[in-house]
């Protein structure tokens, strides 16, 4: 949530920086509102001053003994409009409230502008894509001739958009999700967290899923509660209603968690494999940091996510999303693309966000200086990685000529010492 202040004064930079992403979000409404509200408060505010004065006269006409019928009845009237005031007032912040949980995130002055995915800018580049011998195979037709990946009886169970992994592949993806879990916490400092995978409604308002983006969710029958979408609204609404002490920043978590999507925007897309799928697994790494250094901090996460593909060596790239292609609560966001063959093409595997303050904001998430008054905190997350598309990264890059898949030597360990997958397997 946006800081009403802030857009008060700089309202028109505001909008700019909004139809810098080609958010349709008109701030006019939010004008108007905002002034009907502060009339209404500076009439309830004068108001009360003057019952206040006129409740002294009131006592100390009583005292002397002389009559207040007349001030005491014109008091109740005072108080009458006093009260619709105040129900005015709530009624306007509601309206105000709503209307901001509604607007998108400002984009950071450092994000390039564009309209869309076409406008993002690349960064860095990491690794050299491998040079077969043969065509590369995608992931789903290696997976398949493996028998490690089953979409057939995933369909039978599930549906469309779901997976089962067998074998050598469900010990692949528990491989990856240990791997991931040992890198960040044991060499990047997170603390590990285990959340609840069934969320109340108000958490996913707290990180910006709610109330826009309901289509996208799955909503349990009869409760107030949600399936996770990502492991960052536990995560992030761990410290809802908090104020953290200085010296605990940063306070970083990671979590392996499964994820459940509608995908209801995505109709005809990567129907097929291991890309877009109703259910996935993920390492998510989220951060709390003081507002001065949250920028460095998305280096850093941002690092840490591409430290995986690095141990892996897979090649990928970072890319920097342009205002247009922002998500809605990200102030600054890298997606980190990692290399196909079988495509021939990079995919995105990691978005990387600092939110700055505004999840903060809608969670109440402050920390307290050092000799100062408590402030809004911000949050960064990341996924450090998604764990099925680093297991198609796996299988398309690794894949040999007669049809096996060489495991990588950091996974080795986490596998049982597996260092092929092959048809007998």
């Amino acid at each position: 949530m946006l800081d009403t202040k802030m857009l008060r004064e700089n309202i028109a930079q505001a909008q700019w920086r909004l139809r810098t992403r080609g958010d349709a979000a008109d701030l006019s409404a939010f004008k108007e509102l905002d002034e009907k509200r502060r009339e209404l408060l500076k009439e309830a505010e004068t108001l009360k001053e003057k019952r206040n004065s006129a409740s002294v006269e009131i006592g100390r006409m009583k005292k002397d003994g002389t009559d207040a019928s007349v001030e005491m009845a014109e008091m109740q009237k005072v108080s009458a409009r006093i009260k619709a005031l105040d129900e005015l007032c709530a009624d306007r912040e509601r309206e105000l409230n709503a209307l901001l949980l509604m607007i998108p995130n400002l984009p950071h002055t450092t994000v390039p502008v564009g309209k869309d995915a076409n406008d993002n800018v690349t960064v860095r580049q990491w690794g050299t894509p491998a040079q077969f011998k043969f065509a590369p195979l995608e992931h789903t037709d290696i997976g398949e001739s493996l028998g490690i990946i089953d979409a057939g009886r995933a369909g039978k169970l599930s549906g469309a958009r779901f997976t089962l992994l067998k074998g050598a592949g469900a010990l692949l993806e528990r491989a990856l999700i240990s791997f991931m879990l040992d890198l960040h916490t044991k060499r990047h400092g997170y603390t590990e967290v285990l959340p609840p995978f069934i969320v109340k409604g108000e958490m996913l308002v707290g990180t910006g899923q709610l109330p826009k983006f309901e289509a996208d969710l799955f909503k349990i029958d009869g409760w107030d509660s949600y399936l996770i979408p990502t492991a960052e609204v536990p995560l992030t609404n761990i410290h809802r209603d908090e104020i953290l002490e200085d010296e605990a920043l940063p306070v970083c978590y990671a979590a392996y968690t499964p994820c459940f999507r509608k995908e209801a925007g995505s109709y005809g897309k990567d129907v097929k494999g291991l890309i877009r799928q109703h259910q996935f697994d993920k390492v998510e790494l989220v951060r709390f940091t003081r507002p001065e250094s949250s920028y460095e901090e998305l280096e850093l996460l941002t690092g840490n996510a591409e430290e995986v593909l690095r141990q892996l060596n897979i090649p990928y790239r970072v890319v920097a999303l342009c205002t247009g292609d922002l998500g809605f609560s990200a102030a600054k966001t890298y997606d980190i693309e990692v290399w196909l063959p079988g495509q021939g093409r990079y995919r995105e595997i990691s978005s990387c966000s600092n939110f700055e303050d505004f999840q903060a904001r809608r969670a109440g998430i402050r920390y307290r200086p050092k000799g100062g008054k408590p402030r809004f905190i911000h949050t960064l997350n990341g996924s450090g990685l998604a764990v099925g598309r680093t297991l198609v990264a796996v299988l398309e890059n690794f894949q040999q000529e007669d049809g096996s898949v060489v495991i990588p030597e950091a996974l080795r360990p986490y596998a049982g010492g597996l260092e092929k997958i092959d048809k007998k397997r």
